[in-house]
């Protein structure tokens, strides 16, 4: 007990002091210790590093996760250590939308077949984006983010250790100067060789690890070309996503409508391609029929179709069992029976 309080004592002891001198420095009444020019470089260059290594994360971060709220919740989930539950990229989830609108007005057509073919093209990209992110993080702002949690601290820690030791210093070199009696002064130089070798080693320590800042900027210049690298890929891939998008969305209807079509739609090879519709004689039995989704005739012996229209439909001798024979007025052509309702 007596040793704790003799502890406490004289830590409160030494936290006064160091407030005293503070003080009488601010008020130009105390000496002080003037680091010298390399060492004061140094801190300024550290200080410098923290600022700009700061800003350049939070700046990356947002270029990789615009939205805000979304950071926050990524940054609960790092600091409760748990895995984030997933979510779709934008581009994943506009592909999404895309794919859902296009098989619902019609993959057949020619706007429903171009929304499937961006929207799979949109999901590429959302891919290629989380990939981007992936690699960002851990070759990039992992990095940053060691930086600031163990050299930045460990050096500010030890800036803090050094400023006590030099207010040490300084309060035993004005109690040298102010001692009368002989055993005073024989006291307050034996404490100010204590001070001095304390902060002579405290000294020593910081500026080993200021002289590391070098050591972390080649550290960063690695990891930002390895950064610069990963969007080079990034974009790469979203350019030549684009260019094949350009070259389907280029082709000709017909091409477009069969390459979309749903799975049990027959291709042309399919179907009776010699078939002349000008010979086929109407059975004087036939059916009314209901068209599930618009359809684009992908040459003249087939009929375009309207989602909801009522057409009449036959089959005909030596027409494939997945046509049939629709008719509108005075118009006649081939018509999937995928895209039919048959009405009783």
């Amino acid at each position: 007990m007596a040793d704790s309080m003799k502890k406490f004592g004289a830590q409160t002891a030494t936290f006064f002091s160091r407030a005293k001198q503070y003080t009488e420095e601010q008020l130009g009444t105390s000496e002080k210790t003037v680091f010298d020019a390399r060492f004061e470089s140094l801190v300024e260059k550290a200080d410098r590093t923290k600022y700009w290594t700061e800003r350049l994360l939070r700046q990356t971060e947002a270029l990789l996760q615009p939205n805000p709220g979304f950071r926050a919740e990524e940054f609960v989930y790092q600091k409760l250590d748990k895995p984030k539950p997933p979510r779709l990229t934008e581009s994943e989830a506009l592909g999404q939308s895309m794919i859902e609108a296009g098989n619902d007005f019609g993959p057949g057509t020619s706007y429903g077949s171009a929304l499937v073919k961006c929207g799979a093209t949109e999901k590429k990209l959302g891919q290629a984006e989380r990939d981007l992110k992936a690699k960002s993080m851990s070759n990039f702002l992992h990095q940053l983010k060691i930086f600031l949690e163990g050299d930045m601290k460990t050096i500010a820690k030890e800036k803090r250790t050094l400023l006590a030791k030099r207010l040490d210093l300084d309060a035993c070199k004005a109690k040298v100067k102010k001692a009368q009696s002989p055993e005073k002064i024989q006291q307050a130089e034996a404490d100010l060789r204590v001070c001095q070798g304390e902060f002579d080693r405290q000294y020593e320590v910081t500026k080993l690890l200021l002289d590391g800042i070098s050591t972390a900027h080649a550290n960063h210049h690695r990891a930002l070309m390895n950064f610069v690298e990963a969007q080079a890929q990034y974009y790469a891939q979203c350019h030549a996503y684009m260019t094949e998008l350009q070259k389907q969305l280029a082709s000709p209807p017909g091409e477009a409508a069969l390459s979309f079509v749903s799975p049990s739609t027959p291709s042309l090879s399919d179907t009776s391609g010699g078939l002349d519709l000008n010979t086929v004689p109407r059975p004087s039995l036939t059916q009314k029929a209901k068209v599930l989704y618009d359809y684009d005739a992908a040459d003249k012996n087939e009929l375009s179709l309207l989602a909801d229209e009522v057409i009449t439909v036959y089959s005909a001798p030596g027409l494939d069992s997945d046509w049939m024979i629709g008719e509108r007025g005075s118009q006649k052509g081939k018509v999937p029976l995928t895209y039919l309702e048959l009405l009783s």
